[in-house]
């Protein structure tokens, strides 16, 4: 591998010359970065909006800032201006937000002469992010799904409930169109106490300029504890080759960014993996997906609240796991290999985290669940993505412990530890 000083920015790979472009500058989007880096000795071409903290003075990226790179048709023509300056290169393009997602899809003709674009067509696209279409899935292979009402802010803001019961979660059925408007109280997901507060919430989401739908779902009880997450990669033959099961320790809970993971545990859940990967490979899914789920205290059923299509936020965890995303991407749609080298360890127990690890700790409660984190730690299988060793910058490394200890701020502030024990307590009350 190059050293990081001298790491390029396009590797030669069997003749062909590979260059990533990653779409967003989130830790998503970093991750990503690291997983072609630790795979390639590349440093990725990376767009965002901003040169953030995340991805400033960093070794392993190319950053270029396009400040309106959220209008498709500016992203797609900086993408063809970064394409013209490696004629004859494989360029791959990988996107860290939905939004970023849809308009790879909805633009491929324009973009496939020159880039890999891995992702699902725009109707299969359509009908998994639509969270009434999602349902249907779930109802259609034998999954959990929370019940659900739909609410189409194009006819208004009166919306039957029917038999649901608040407190309820309420969040935008679209992602992309959502992630273009502003309004006071914004947030990723909204928890509603009354039928009154749902409305007065769709009343300000629709003066916003929001007119997609509005998912009104049933609230499953507990804490972050109870999440959990998978990513799996499906090949171009739409085969699910791998799936790495995650149990979601901790999760963010500032209001843009509540529902991230923050710390997973790799584990294992066969019987679950079984389900969603029949559900990919009936659907004719391409590339990687992401399940975001909760164990329901009622019932003990893992009910499953979206399919995201892309690989989550978190996607470390997958990487720190012992299957790197990279090298599948580049095998499958790049060399037209098989996706999993034959050599590729186990899925191994591993955590994730992008707190400190006093943090993670703090928050811990399951004895079995310390015992695997401890585990873990003794072999040396915890990871943040932001600690990064290949990163030399002083700037870089005093940004990244700026950022952990605004994360311990943070969860005084949006998550004490009180409102964790009353979400338990919660949860408890609901299985009795």
């Amino acid at each position: 591998m190059a050293s990081v000083a001298s790491a390029p920015y396009a590797h030669e790979i069997e003749g062909r010359t590979l260059v990533p472009v990653i779409l967003g500058g989130d830790i998503g989007g970093y991750s990503l970065a690291r997983a072609f880096h630790e795979a390639y000795g590349i440093r990725s071409i990376l767009m965002s909006t901003t040169l953030n903290g995340v991805v400033r003075d960093s070794d392993i990226v190319i950053n270029e800032v396009h400040p309106d790179m959220d209008d498709p048709d500016a992203c797609v023509a900086a993408m063809l201006s970064i394409a013209a300056k490696h004629p004859g290169a494989d360029l791959i393009a990988i996107a860290s937000a939905d939004w970023l997602v849809r308009t790879l899809v909805e633009h491929r003709a324009e973009l496939e002469p020159t880039y890999v674009i891995p992702y699902v067509g725009v109707e299969l696209l359509d009908l998994v992010t639509s969270k009434h279409g999602f349902e249907d899935l779930c109802r259609e292979y034998g999954l959990a799904h929370p019940h659900t009402v739909v609410a189409d802010l194009a006819d208004g803001v009166h919306v039957d409930t029917g038999d649901l019961r608040f407190p309820v979660i309420a969040k935008a059925g679209s992602t992309a169109a959502y992630h273009h408007v502003e309004f006071a109280g914004k947030e990723k997901v909204h928890t509603v106490d009354t039928p009154e507060a749902l409305t007065d919430l769709l009343t300000r989401v629709r003066d916003a300029g929001y007119r997609d739908t509005f998912i009104i779902q049933d609230l499953i009880p507990g804490d972050d504890s109870a999440l959990r997450i998978t990513n799996t990669y499906v090949d171009r033959a739409g085969r699910a080759r791998r799936t790495v099961f995650g149990h979601v320790l901790l999760q963010e809970h500032t209001p843009s960014t509540l529902g991230n993971s923050s710390v997973v545990l790799t584990t294992t859940d066969d019987a679950t993996v079984a389900g969603l990967e029949r559900m990919l490979e009936g659907i004719g899914w391409v590339g990687a997906g992401s399940f975001d789920m909760k164990v329901d205290p009622r019932t003990g059923e893992v009910v499953l609240f979206e399919l995201n299509p892309r690989l989550s936020r978190s996607n470390y965890y997958v990487t720190g796991s012992g299957f790197n995303p990279a090298v599948a991407y580049v095998r499958d749609w790049v060399l037209g290999a098989d996706a999993v080298v034959a050599s590729d360890p186990a899925t191994r127990e591993h955590v994730f985290t992008v707190v400190p690890r006093a943090l993670m700790r703090r928050y811990l409660i399951d004895a079995d669940v310390k015992a695997a984190v401890a585990r873990a730690r003794k072999a040396g299988a915890v990871s943040n993505p932001l600690w990064n060793r290949a990163e030399r910058q002083p700037r870089r490394w005093a940004y990244v412990a700026a950022h952990q200890l605004n994360q311990i701020k943070k969860y005084r502030t949006w998550y004490p530890r009180s409102r964790q024990q009353a979400e338990r307590e919660q949860a408890v009350t609901a299985a009795r």
